[in-house]
């Protein structure tokens, strides 16, 4: 069968979700076109000759870019049959079917994807059978050199990008992997990842970012992993996601992150507030991010916490003291402002919706609406994106981006000793946005 697989949006990396499924099919003597068009146009003659065309939807953003392709497929191919995969496929079935998509596949989409190629359609829109995973196939997608940079320093490295496991087994309220996974994670089988790495670093790779909902959901596999990684590629450099709640309770792997080449551990830390960490169901506490923040200190590692700073429960006085937060801990240059500028997104089948109602549901922007009871909240929250996004069009520093956040929501200058010059150079993505 002549299958074309297609990613509109994964981060900036070279999308595992394309290449993995690539690597199925290709064994089975399928023809498979990969395509990303994060970096490249619709080639509609392709589109004209497929049997099967599947769309990769691992995020909010992907699935949005991905309703004007579906039409624009199904219109240059009516015959072809059109499915869409991955974590928000599943959480949007009725509209994504309404657009006239055929099957759905979520949780472990490799062996549907595969069953689909053969002409069998798969029993369930969600698996979670576990599989024997094939190291990705990365043949047709654009080269590593195109995609998200490592900043360090002033230079930067060519990124690859794997995964270790799928899934989470915790079950934090906003999250949006819990509507599909349900606090079930499986993990891709350690021989396989290593491969995939080996492969990438041929092509070019000096960092690796593991793309995991949570690393270490299995700590024993991620530590063999890195330690296997290390012993074979001393040199090449790594980022991982990590809970809170997970880098307290082993504590002991600190040290192996740090000497296996680990450059910084990405920490959805989301709010200070104990109140609004507890209505998420973080697993943490403030005082558990700041001893974080603390052990990071002591072991020499680099800790890049993400925020949801403005949520149904967000006050003034509360993002006034997120922003204290950061700069008493140090953290301006931790912390991507796009992050100081997130607004909490409720998908389909949210745990939010536990906590009674949140807004109506927008099919097509494929949230929940809702609006904080304060109006000055949510003109604070859009000002505050638009002062974000046009200091990044600018390249405006960090720091400075964080003191004119500062002065727009406390409506008064910062302190009169704040250093607009860096304080340290911390590695980042060149790739500000992760939903």
């Amino acid at each position: 069968m002549n299958v074309v697989l297609l990613s509109t949006y994964d981060l900036g990396h070279q999308p595992f979700g394309i290449a993995s499924p690539a690597a199925w099919l290709n064994a089975a003597g399928h023809k498979v076109t990969s395509i990303d068009l994060t970096l490249s146009s619709l080639p509609s003659l392709v589109i004209r000759e497929a049997d099967l065309i599947a769309f990769w939807l691992p995020m909010h953003t992907a699935t949005r870019l991905a309703v004007k392709v579906i039409t624009q497929a199904k219109l240059l191919n009516p015959k072809a049959h059109i499915c869409c995969y991955g974590l928000y496929a599943p959480m949007n079935s009725a509209y994504l079917r309404s657009l006239g998509v055929q099957s759905i596949l979520g949780g472990e989409f490799e062996q549907g994807l595969l069953d689909l190629a053969n002409g069998t359609q798969p029993e369930t829109e969600i698996s979670l059978t576990r599989q024997q995973f094939l190291p990705p196939d990365r043949t047709g997608l654009p080269t590593l050199s195109r995609y998200s940079k490592l900043r360090i320093n002033g230079t930067e490295k060519r990124v690859g990008y794997t995964e270790t496991s799928r899934g989470c087994k915790h079950l934090c309220r906003h999250c949006p992997v819990v509507p599909v996974y349900n606090g079930v994670f499986r993990v891709v089988q350690g021989d396989v990842v290593i491969e995939d790495i080996r492969r990438q670093v041929a092509a070019g790779a000096g960092h690796i970012t593991f793309g995991d909902a949570d690393f270490f959901n299995g700590p024993t596999h991620a530590r063999r992993i890195i330690e296997d990684m290390h012993a074979e590629f001393p040199n090449i450099t790594y980022d991982a996601t990590i809970k809170i709640e997970h880098l307290r309770n082993h504590r002991e792997l600190l040290p192996v992150l740090r000497d296996t080449g680990c450059l910084f551990v990405i920490s959805a830390v989301e709010s200070v507030e104990d109140e609004v960490l507890l209505k998420l169901d973080k697993g943490h506490t403030r005082q558990h991010f700041i001893e974080v923040v603390n052990e990071f200190r002591k072991f020499g590692l680099t800790l890049a916490p993400t925020f949801i700073p403005f949520t149904p429960w967000t006050t003034r006085a509360g993002y006034s003291d997120l922003l204290r937060t950061i700069l008493e801990l140090d953290l301006i240059e931790n912390v991507s402002p796009i992050q100081l500028a997130l607004r909490l997104l409720i998908p389909a089948g949210s745990r939010l919706l536990e906590l009674g109602p949140v807004g109506d549901f927008d099919q097509s922007a494929l949230v929940h609406r809702w609006k904080h009871t304060d109006p000055d909240m949510d003109t604070l929250a859009e000002t505050v994106l638009h002062l974000v996004n046009a200091e990044q069009r600018g390249r405006a520093p960090r720091r400075e981006v964080f003191r004119k956040i500062w002065e727009t929501a406390n409506q008064a200058p910062i302190y009169e000793d704040f250093d607009l010059m860096p304080r340290a150079t911390i590695p980042y993505m060149d790739e500000p946005w992760y939903c």
